[in-house]
């Protein structure tokens, strides 16, 4: 590894954001379906409206990432529920006040505060007409044996919430086995299309009525009560948000997110409009949502983006530096380390197995799990944890094909290298390694257009890049917001591809001995 590379490599870790308490910007986070990223922003807008710098931090994967991004102050303030709170993060039951639920949340450092004015509890929804069909109006009627042959789609968090399925299942004494899961934001697509029969939805969701849901009763009270409110840190001063108490109902907040879902507006766009006191269910869409009626509502009357604007809005040249970021950042690292663990491999056979298999681990670990366990490593989410979750996947690649190119290369060649009187290091520099480029070469162009694609998971850690697109329009089930952030990814795995192979052409043609 030249000193040139390892200058760049230093250069890029110290270009990484560091937060620190001195920061005066309050940072907002939010999860990933469509009412939290309204909130977030609606959050952002006020305090900037009130004179506080603030930034969104959007789609942050669920609960837990959410949990330790408030604890690393990687994140001041997002918007929960109360029900969340008790049973997620402080692991208690009952539906406790507010002052007693601060005293629960002290010892952490936390406090919740500005209740919002609308419960959004969980609730199990089926077709209004199977639902007939069937005879079902409560959970416990899913205990008939006309319902036995029903298919479940819950989200992954409700899986495996202590709130969720496994204690709902043992309350109601449900016969089911293990449901499929399903991301919230493709579960309303996948019941109307009866890939699925039943999902988790959560009551302010726009699309029950508009999709002739039926919500069945909790007739056990097994759901807590979800208020919303601005779950921060103790040091977030809650006074610049105080007008937002008691301001969203819940009809408010299903004619927000209709607002999205059904008209197609952005998030921004539509908490800039609740900011400056517009009322959110005058859409048609947004009213037919609230009052869950079956018929058809007019389009909105804003106007669409069309793909072109989409694609190209103002945020491509962030997001692309961003992601451009994420991938070269890693795989210098991942040159740095991956090419000397790949000549000890071949060095010393005896480690080979233990350093290939390593590496190779390390590419079975679940990439939400791995940047899970980054986040409460390195203390904070966004670009530091996407970085060397991004170059631990990179190793793999580059170990392996640095081993196979020096294995490759003749024995014989290092044999008349030494009788000229070369030492071990100059035979590896100027013979062996040259040799083994055009594989080694391979290996680092394959862990390059694979970080590419694996980039857009960081978007769950708050990193950027164009998975944040792709995450958005996976929380609405928008194609277009999905394709404005794939599409883009694509194009540049396809650009590093032909850099590399420029680059590696001009490499190869210089002979052995200049290189």
């Amino acid at each position: 590894m030249t000193s040139r590379m390892l200058w760049l490599l230093i250069a890029v870790c110290l270009a990484l954001p560091m937060r620190t308490d001195a920061a005066e910007t309050v940072v907002v986070g939010s999860k990933r379906f469509t009412e939290s990223y309204i909130l977030g922003e609606i959050v952002r807008q006020t305090l900037v409206a009130a004179g506080t710098p603030a930034e969104h931090k959007q789609g942050l994967g669920n609960t837990g990432i959410l949990e330790q991004a408030l604890a690393s102050g990687a994140v001041d303030i997002y918007p929960e529920y109360t029900g969340t709170i008790v049973r997620e993060l402080l692991k208690r039951d009952g539906n406790p006040s507010l002052d007693e639920l601060n005293t629960w949340l002290a010892p952490r450092g936390l406090k919740a505060a500005v209740p919002l004015g609308f419960n959004n509890t969980y609730a199990l929804a089926i077709l209004e007409s199977k639902a007939q069909a069937l005879g079902i109006t409560r959970i416990s009627d899913l205990l008939s044996p006309k319902a036995a042959a029903l298919h479940f789609g819950l989200s992954h968090e409700f899986l495996e919430r202590a709130d969720g399925w496994p204690a709902l299942k043992a309350a109601y004494k449900l016969p089911f086995a293990q449901p499929t899961g399903i991301d919230h934001g493709l579960a309303y697509d996948a019941v109307k299309d009866e890939r699925v029969d039943l999902i988790d939805v959560y009551s302010t969701d726009a699309k029950v009525g508009r999709f002739h849901l039926r919500v069945l009763q909790d007739d056990l009270n097994f759901f807590p009560r979800y208020e919303a409110v601005l779950l921060m840190r103790m040091a977030v001063d809650p006074a610049p948000l105080k007008k937002l108490e008691g301001r969203i109902d819940a009809q408010t907040m299903i004619g927000l997110n209709a607002q999205v879902e059904l008209d197609g507006m952005s998030f921004a766009e539509v908490a800039k409009r609740f900011v400056a006191g517009a009322v959110p269910g005058a859409t048609a869409s947004g009213a037919d949502a609230a009052s869950g009626s079956r018929a058809a509502a007019p389009h909105s009357t804003s106007t669409r983006q069309t793909f072109l604007q989409r694609l190209f809005s103002p945020d491509f040249g962030r997001l692309a530096l961003q992601h451009v970021m994420l991938v070269f950042g890693s795989l210098l690292m991942a040159i740095a380390i991956g090419v000397p663990l790949g000549i000890a491999a071949w060095r010393w056979p005896r480690t080979s197995g233990l350093l290939l298999g390593s590496v190779a681990v390390l590419q079975t670990v679940p990439s939400l799990a791995l940047l899970a366990f980054l986040i409460a490593l390195v203390g904070g989410i966004g670009l530091l944890p996407a970085v060397i979750a991004l170059f631990l996947y990179a190793l793999l690649p580059i170990v392996r094909n640095t081993h196979a190119g020096l294995h490759a290369v003749p024995a014989g060649q290092a044999q008349a290298a030494l009788s000229l009187g070369l030492t071990l290091r100059q035979t590896l520099r100027h013979i062996q390694l040259p040799l083994a480029l055009p594989t080694l070469l391979a290996g680092i162009k394959t862990a390059a257009v694979i970080n590419v694609g694996t980039a857009t998971m960081a978007a769950f850690i708050g990193a950027g890049g164009f998975g944040e697109r792709i995450v958005a329009g996976l929380a609405v089930n928008d194609n277009s917001a999905m394709l404005a952030g794939a599409l883009p990814a694509a194009a540049l795995a396809l650009i590093v591809q032909w850099i590399f192979d420029a680059g590696e052409k001009v490499v190869l043609r210089r002979p052995v001995s200049k290189r």
